[in-house]
């Protein structure tokens, strides 16, 4: 297993068959990158959520959704150390693990019933229903567009009471999110539905990034239906370099982020 996973909770996203799938659940496989340190996953067949717990939970909770173009997932990169530092925070963190590769339905099915098992276990995990948002990164960051404006969506048939919850994020956080302008003429992914009741969303990119676009029109399409929106765009930083030190992007997102998050806290 990546780092950390041997003593914190999973929690399996679907208790049964995941819908639309049928080759048996197996074990992801991590992948080692020794040259920058990072552990890919691959062949997510069994979704899950990592429970990350503060030492002093504030009441927010986020679902965080790691990067690596619906093929794998930087697992620690953009998972485990993200959810480090939201419990820095305060902040209860749930790593997800979706479907990879190419499945960009079924993350979205994952994504969905990751939001709603985490509101309908908010009294165990001492958090705050109302104050559950999602963190993506890169694909990551794609993802977490389509949940909050795709929450309303009825992609699978409900498993349980969990999916009386809402899939609706409270908040959504996107650092140098990728794929939000497939449009025409580089716009906003026409599958992203934004309107007014589109979570606030707090964006983070940089103009050296091959995806920064992306960043820019979700940022213009929350800005024109009058949805509270933040966005940092900077000079240099590149792409995929989560919050570790060296890369000026890397030590600049999580201070902005920190406190455009503080009033999700009790």
């Amino acid at each position: 297993m990546h780092a950390f996973a041997q003593d914190k909770d999973i929690i399996h996203i679907w208790p049964g068959q995941v819908p639309g799938e049928t080759a048996p659940k197996q074990p992801a496989h991590p992948t080692p990158d020794t040259t920058r340190g990072v552990v890919r996953l691959t062949d997510v067949t069994d979704p899950v959520l990592q429970v990350f717990r503060p030492a002093k939970p504030n009441g927010a909770a986020v679902v965080v959704c790691p990067g690596g173009g619906y093929k794998i997932l930087a697992i620690n990169l953009e998972g485990d150390e993200i959810a480090q530092w939201l419990n820095s925070l305060g902040i209860t963190a749930f790593v997800l693990q979706y479907r990879v590769p190419d499945k960009e339905q079924g993350a979205l099915q994952d994504v969905q019933r990751a939001i709603r098992l985490v509101k309908s276990r908010a009294a165990t995990y001492g958090i705050n229903p109302d104050k559950v948002g999602v963190l993506g990164f890169s694909a990551g960051g794609s993802l977490s567009a389509r949940i909050s404006t795709l929450y309303d969506s009825n992609t699978y048939t409900k498993v349980d009471d969990a999916d009386k919850q809402s899939a609706k994020p409270a908040f959504s956080v996107l650092i140098y999110p990728a794929y939000l302008d497939k449009g025409e003429n580089r716009s906003l992914t026409p599958e992203l539905k934004v309107n007014a009741n589109t979570p606030p969303m707090f964006l983070f990119a940089t103009a050296d990034d091959p995806y920064g676009n992306s960043a820019l029109v979700m940022a213009g399409a929350l800005r024109d239906a009058k949805v509270p929106v933040e966005l940092h765009f900077l000079s240099q930083g590149g792409h995929g370099y989560g919050l570790r030190r060296g890369n000026g992007a890397a030590e600049t997102w999580p201070s902005l982020a920190a406190k455009w998050l503080a009033p999700y806290g009790r």
